[in-house]
């Protein structure tokens, strides 16, 4: 890859802003970003703007990008609509990289919105709806449950909220738990953990530090699963300045990390068994052969916890452990900060909030904080190199999209 470099990054606070609009969200985060690159909008020669729900919380369809960005000054240059569900920031970030390689411009901007919280509730639960193929809803999820057929939970576990994506990860953890032993605790010591890390994170949603009992003892939303092992929906945005080398010499006052790789993939028709064919894992793969590390040379990483089995599966496929081994990786808290290969010091998506096309940028913005030494009481020391996988959407048995991106000091 040609040489481009994350130069400024930008996030809201992440949480529950009913007064807040997209276009106030996108200002915070874009003049933060631009604010910390040394950079103003003239410098800015093209625009990746990532939100999947405006269309169904204010009907504001097709320009969401132009709209948001014009209130900044942002005008005549490309921008770039992306949804691509749960992984549209890290598709727009992806976008932007492309944009650079391919010397369409020198300096660029991606950015993720959304305002997902609403006083019709109606409209925030269906923002999931689609997300999956709306024509087999329930082929897919009888198809899941079969999965971890006879994985039945304990008599006391009884009573749950229906949420249909939290029925996919639960139908999900339940197979893994009685393919390799997998256990509630393990879930809850992922949640635990993520919760710790949000104390230590002011743009986190939730702040509340949660033990693994505490975690064990919240409301069921679908066995195992429950609350806090599960991402709430949010509101908010981040942003994210790329450049290339040539860009570079024009930002004299910005704090360079490099991209070394960055992977989008979508999901392909595999057996739920056949693991070692996840299209992370094969993401994963590619994306270290791009940057010419492996596994063993992270010092930190940002996944997809949308709950906290999807962080088990993820710690497996970028190969941070043997496949089926992530719940004992977090039971012996080799994830946790201090451990072996800290996971979501950020508070990851249970803790620090899932804004949907935001959380991929959200990833880079922690990513680059730690890669400059910059993280505060959360900082891993002497971080060098980092990765970040955001998954979006479902088909199968797996995402539907996904990107892996690998970060260097």
């Amino acid at each position: 890859m040609d040489e481009i470099y994350v130069v400024g990054v930008g996030m809201t606070r992440f949480g529950k802003f009913l007064e807040r609009s997209v276009k106030s969200l996108v200002r915070e985060a874009v003049e933060a970003a631009l604010a910390d690159a040394g950079a103003a909008v003239p410098d800015i020669g093209a625009a990746f703007c990532a939100n999947t729900t405006q269309a169904i919380m204010d009907g504001q369809h097709l320009i969401r990008g132009q709209i948001a960005l014009r209130a900044l000054g942002f005008a005549e240059i490309p921008v770039v609509n992306v949804e691509n569900a749960c992984a549209s920031g890290s598709t727009a970030f992806w976008q932007a990289t492309a944009h650079l390689r391919a010397g369409l411009a020198d300096v660029v901007l991606a950015v993720g919105v959304e305002k997902m919280y609403d006083e019709d509730r109606a409209k925030s639960s269906a923002v999931f709806s689609g997300g999956w193929d709306v024509h087999e809803a329930d082929r897919i999820l009888q198809s899941l449950s079969d999965i971890g057929a006879g994985m039945e939970p304990p008599p006391d576990r009884a009573g749950e909220i229906r949420s249909p994506f939290m029925e996919l990860y639960a139908a999900l953890a339940r197979g893994h738990m009685k393919r390799f032993g997998t256990t509630e605790r393990h879930l809850a010591a992922v949640a635990a953990k993520n919760h710790r890390h949000s104390t230590l994170n002011p743009l986190s949603q939730f702040q509340t530090d949660m033990s693994v009992e505490e975690v064990l003892a919240g409301k069921l939303i679908c066995w195992p699963l429950t609350l806090p092992m599960c991402s709430p929906i949010s509101d908010g945005a981040a942003a994210a300045v790329l450049c290339t080398k040539d860009g570079l010499k024009r930002l004299s006052a910005a704090r360079p990390v490099r991209v070394l790789a960055s992977v989008l993939a979508s999901g392909g028709p595999r057996d739920w068994a056949d693991m070692d064919r996840h299209m992370c894992r094969i993401a994963a793969r590619k994306a270290y052969e791009q940057a010419g590390v492996g596994p063993q040379d992270m010092s930190v990483a940002e996944v997809h916890d949308a709950s906290a089995f999807a962080e088990i599966i993820q710690t497996e496929n970028l190969g941070f452990c043997e496949i089926g081994q992530g719940g004992w990786l977090a039971e012996r808290g080799e994830t946790a900060l201090g451990g072996r290969i800290p996971v979501n010091p950020s508070g990851g998506l249970e803790s620090k909030g899932h804004p949907i096309g935001a959380t991929g940028l959200a990833q880079i913005h922690e990513l680059a904080l730690q890669l400059r030494g910059a993280a505060g009481a959360r900082q891993v020391p002497q971080a060098r190199f980092a990765i970040a996988e955001n998954g979006g959407g479902f088909i199968g048995v797996e995402e539907a999209a996904a990107v892996v991106t690998i970060l260097a000091a």
